[in-house]
């Protein structure tokens, strides 16, 4: 029998995730990893970081608030108070760039072998120069170079006072350059406020958006269960057509330096319909209650349930049946010792 084709989407959801992950076939030339204050893009970075030790390929990571070289990087170049065409002339050289200033024996050496560029924030150069980004991508993204940045999306931007006020702002125009992108958040805060939908409140908000004076203290009680050891992914794929392929994962937190678990979202246990909890049986019970998303009842019904509603009759039954031309739609009713019948309560008033 043919899958159907909501099996057929999830299948090709995952395998396109994969090929990104892997960096196959120059999927995407940039992607772009927007986190945020309570969920950092550092799971997806070291996820990209073992996937290319894996498939042999390098990675030179460029450090604008990085301190220390991370860990399986082949390439460390520190970019803190570098210009922007010193910089892309430095990466082009060692990444085998397009750059005119790279030597050509670096540019024979690196013309065959994969390079992985990692940019940890992209908010210094946004606020510095963001008209000249572009540009800059252009210079370090080749045909055997990729490039991954990070842009912390809810730390403020200050841009300089010659950028004029018609023009785009720096997010939006990574987000028109960009082929893929990636929005990292908490599975910890995701299940908190599916609980909360689920059950009819209001949704809690966590970090800048709860208006709180001090520390963010957000992620606090995540680390609390295991199941919650990981971050949600939502996925923006930019195909050459221009139709956009959009789908949410769970990247599982590992502390090998093998590729890590990836599910779709809605097959995490913690998000599964109550139609599929019911029917693996693993929260239902022998007399019909349960515990589905942290209620206490079941809206299925037992065998004896179901006899005694086929048993009931119900109200005005008889008006149901076929009594003579034109007299089906009536209703009958019985008045009891209680009522009060006044005959002007069916009289029009005009």
């Amino acid at each position: 029998m043919a899958p159907s084709a909501q099996a057929h989407q999830r299948s090709h959801s995952l395998l396109l995730l994969q090929k990104l992950l892997n960096l196959r076939d120059s999927a995407s030339p940039l992607t772009l990893i927007l986190d945020t204050l309570e969920q950092g893009a550092g799971p997806l970075v070291r996820e990209f970081i073992n996937r290319a030790k894996i498939g042999r390929t390098k990675v030179a990571f460029v450090s604008f608030a990085t301190v220390k070289k991370p860990h399986d990087v082949d390439i460390f170049i520190k970019a803190r108070g570098k210009s922007l065409e010193a910089l892309a002339s430095e990466i082009a050289s060692q990444c085998g760039g397009s750059s005119p200033a790279a030597p050509p024996n670096l540019r024979s050496a690196t013309a065959s072998q994969k390079h992985l560029i990692i940019i940890d924030t992209l908010n210094p150069l946004a606020a510095t120069s963001p008209h000249l980004l572009p540009s800059f991508f252009a210079e370090i993204i080749s045909p055997v170079a990729s490039l991954l940045a990070v842009y912390h999306s809810d730390v403020p931007l200050v841009l300089p006072k010659t950028v004029c006020e018609y023009d785009p702002h720096p997010l939006t125009l990574l987000l028109h350059l960009a082929t893929a992108v990636f929005r990292v958040s908490s599975l910890y805060q995701a299940v908190e406020a599916k609980r909360a939908q689920s059950r009819s409140l209001q949704t809690p908000e966590w970090g800048l958006h709860e208006g709180r004076e001090g520390v963010l203290i957000g992620l606090k009680q995540r680390q609390k269960n295991d199941s919650l050891n990981g971050i949600v992914v939502e996925m923006e794929m930019r195909r050459r057509s221009g139709r956009a392929v959009a789908e949410k994962f769970v990247l599982a937190a590992t502390s090998t330096r093998g590729a890590a678990g990836i599910a779709l979202l809605s097959d995490h246990p913690l998000f599964a319909s109550p139609q599929d909890v019911g029917s693996d049986g693993a929260q239902g019970s022998s007399d019909g209650e349960g515990d589905v998303d942290g209620t206490t009842f079941s809206l299925e019904l037992t065998e004896k349930q179901r006899k005694d509603r086929e048993g009931i009759v119900l109200p005005y039954f008889d008006a149901q049946t076929d009594i003579g031309a034109g007299e089906g739609g009536r209703i009958l009713y019985d008045m009891g010792r209680e009522d009060d019948f006044d005959d002007e309560e069916d009289e029009l008033q005009y």
